[in-house]
């Protein structure tokens, strides 16, 4: 078992109910959150003073946040960038409150079937804006690789992390979001390896970018989760399960046949468990 990782995990997705959410990281002997949505909303939609009264509730069931699930970056990059760092340094307010030292965020959509080089100078310029903050405010970035962002295939995201990697700004990987970018996922690891300090379960399948239950899939979770744990990766795996349209449920579970989809909790119930049987052959 490696026994030097955490695990955590999108709590909304198993209902947008915070107390529902607790119920069932305790039921799956979890301690750790990584908050995005809670109580129907997003959690940077809520100003401090409720932020707060979050944290209590939290605090009281012995859950600690792993990240803030923030979707900072998540704009077009031709959208105007003021507000945005607006709400990027709320963000960072909310992190402070929530003791946690992560902020997971994104480098900007890019316009449909552009040339992602021309907006290069821009991203980074938006980013290292981000990062001074970062830096001032003792915050850790954590950049994700996702789709039609610029930072979606590994090359362009050892572009952003030989610009900023540092005690402020590190990666995330993803292996789901490459796979559905069309990017080995061995070949990202190989080039990423150096920057990766949170890493979130989620797979998928090279044929038609479909969400499978962890190591179900072409993302090679196994074979690179083991090559993280023998260069002494240390830190939080954080499921995202995106499995509530999975077709293949009725064969993994018996009498399932007639189950259409997976409810909240029966999704990140099976993202956990398969999760789970991989560490136990680690």
């Amino acid at each position: 078992m490696w026994k030097e990782i955490t695990l955590s995990g999108f709590a909304d997705e198993i209902d947008e109910n915070l107390s529902e959410q607790i119920r069932v990281l305790k039921k799956l002997g979890m301690n750790h959150v990584e908050m995005r949505g809670v109580n129907g909303k997003g959690l940077v939609e809520y100003p401090k003073d409720e932020v707060k009264e979050i944290k209590k509730q939290l605090d009281a069931e012995g859950i600690k946040l792993s990240s803030v699930g923030s979707p900072i970056g998540k704009i077009q990059i031709t959208d105007d960038f003021a507000p945005h760092m607006e709400l990027y340094k709320h963000t960072v307010d909310i992190a402070h409150v929530m003791e946690t030292d992560y902020i997971r965020m994104f480098s900007f959509f890019m316009p449909e079937h552009a040339d992602y080089g021309q907006y290069k100078d821009q991203v980074m310029e938006r980013l290292g804006k981000m990062v001074d903050y970062a830096k001032s405010n003792d915050i850790i970035l954590l950049h994700e690789n996702e789709k039609d962002i610029y930072g979606d295939i590994a090359p362009r995201c050892l572009e952003i992390q030989k610009a900023f990697y540092g005690e402020h700004f590190k990666a995330v990987f993803d292996f789901a979001n490459f796979v559905q970018c069309k990017q080995d996922t061995l070949e990202a690891y190989e080039m990423m390896k150096p920057y990766v300090a949170y890493i979130h379960i989620k797979d998928a399948l090279w044929s038609d970018a479909s969400v499978v239950p962890p190591g179900m899939g072409d993302g090679h979770l196994e074979e690179i989760l083991g090559k993280f744990k023998a260069a002494g990766y240390q830190g939080f795996l954080s499921l995202e399960p995106h499995l509530s349209d999975f077709a293949g449920f009725s064969a993994l579970e018996q009498n399932a046949s007639q189950k259409k989809k997976l409810n909240g909790e029966e999704a990140f119930t099976l993202s956990h468990d398969s999760l789970e049987k991989i560490l136990e052959r680690m």
